[in-house]
């Protein structure tokens, strides 16, 4: 039998910020790339939509692929080609090698997805949701600097340069996960296959289902922002990259914030409080800068502001529906976190495309703001079903 051995936490938000890092550092470089491989913008965009709609069919393997073989086997395995994709990526020579290369880079999602396992199988779930709250406040700081400083490189050593610092990342995160992480999943199930069969059991389970909802529709209005916010910002306000990246930063700073308060309540207050709480902040803040805009007070700072408000109740909604949703069946936590994560990461490609639809006229702005505080009002609506079905018993 493995013997348990729980990663430092410094291991574990490393782990997580890498999958973000993946996620949004590049985007200032997507018209770079698409000049420099003479291939169109919406071509070059999939390296975002496409990486998304993979990563949310790997999420599914990744789970069950955990809880047969292990966290520490598929975590080593995804950073190591994690990291020969972003050379790939960094030395391709025409947009199609590019995007093949980019959509291997998907596998970094191990780390997100398996990280959040590691915390169930060594904690009790109200000290796994406060753990995930503290990795949430730090691991914050990677989507709050990711676009500022791919930003920069772009503009310093060219586009490239932001894949040969993942491949660097992804190498270095590599001998530490090496280093510091040991095996947690005690009981690794008979068969992958039979793993697969267990999915029934979560599908069947309207718990299961309520956290996943309010997972998608959190982390949906992230999504909506990261696909909208670039296109309103460049050709409504007329933002250069610096102003844009500083400005797409700030819904990260406001979940950081919403990490720490919610590593302060968690005790006192418990997870579901601070999920239902969140959800109200993260629908009325976008709605409030929509109504700020149409009276007339057309300044960016509304969209971003509005953008602060959905960071912020994701702060506090995440790491409770984080935890609950790998606690609705501890034997399938690889499972359960990799079927909650490929819904998640589904929801956030839709959201991405309807995002880059929805925000090209005029009205972007408010477009864009309506669409967050949507889905933030139908995650409190699925917060609100997960109280009732758990009054229930």
């Amino acid at each position: 039998m493995p013997t348990r051995t729980a990663p430092s936490l410094a291991t574990l938000i490393l782990l997580t910020s890498i999958s973000v890092l993946a996620l949004n550092m590049f985007l200032p470089a997507l018209d770079a790339i698409a000049s420099d491989l003479n291939a169109p913008y919406t071509l070059v965009s999939l390296s975002l939509g496409g990486y998304l709609a993979l990563s949310a069919l790997l999420q599914l393997v990744l789970g069950p692929l955990s809880d047969r073989y292990g966290r520490r086997p598929v975590m080593l395995w995804g950073m190591a080609v994690f990291t020969i994709a972003s050379l790939g990526s960094a030395l391709a020579v025409d947009v199609w090698s590019f995007l093949a290369f980019r959509m291997v880079q998907c596998v970094v999602g191990a780390g997100m997805v398996l990280s959040r396992a590691v915390v169930r199988d060594t904690a009790p779930p109200e000290e796994a949701a406060r753990i995930l709250a503290l990795i949430g406040t730090v691991m914050a700081l990677a989507p709050l600097l990711g676009p500022i400083l791919g930003g920069a490189l772009t503009e310093l050593f060219g586009w490239r340069a932001n894949f040969h610092v993942f491949a660097l990342m992804g190498a270095v995160v590599f001998v530490l996960t090496w280093a510091d992480l040991g095996e947690t999943n005690l009981t690794p199930s008979a068969s992958f296959g039979a793993q697969f069969k267990s999915y029934p059991e979560l599908v069947r389970s309207g718990l299961f289902w309520a956290y996943c909802a309010c997972l998608v529709f959190s982390v949906g209005g992230f999504y909506a922002f990261l696909g909208g916010a670039p296109l309103v910002g460049a050709r409504l306000y007329g933002l250069g990259p610096g102003a844009l990246g500083l400005g797409m930063g700030m819904i990260s700073a406001g979940f950081m914030v919403g990490n720490i308060v919610s590593s302060r309540l968690m005790r006192r207050r418990g997870s579901l409080i601070l999920m239902i709480w969140g959800r109200w902040v993260a629908t009325l803040g976008p709605l409030v800068a929509m109504f700020a805009i149409l009276a007339g007070v057309g300044h960016p700072v509304f969209l971003f502001g509005g953008a602060i408000f959905v960071g912020f109740g994701n702060g506090l909604t995440l790491p409770g529906a984080n935890a609950g949703v790998l606690s609705v069946a501890p034997h399938l936590a690889g499972s359960a976190a990799g079927l909650s994560a490929a819904v998640t990461v589904a929801g956030g490609a839709a959201l991405t495309a309807i995002a880059g639809w929805g925000v090209t006229g005029a009205f972007g702005a408010e477009a864009l703001l309506i669409l967050m505080a949507a889905t933030s009002g139908l995650g409190l609506v699925a917060a609100l079903a997960i109280r009732r079905i758990e009054a229930r018993g």
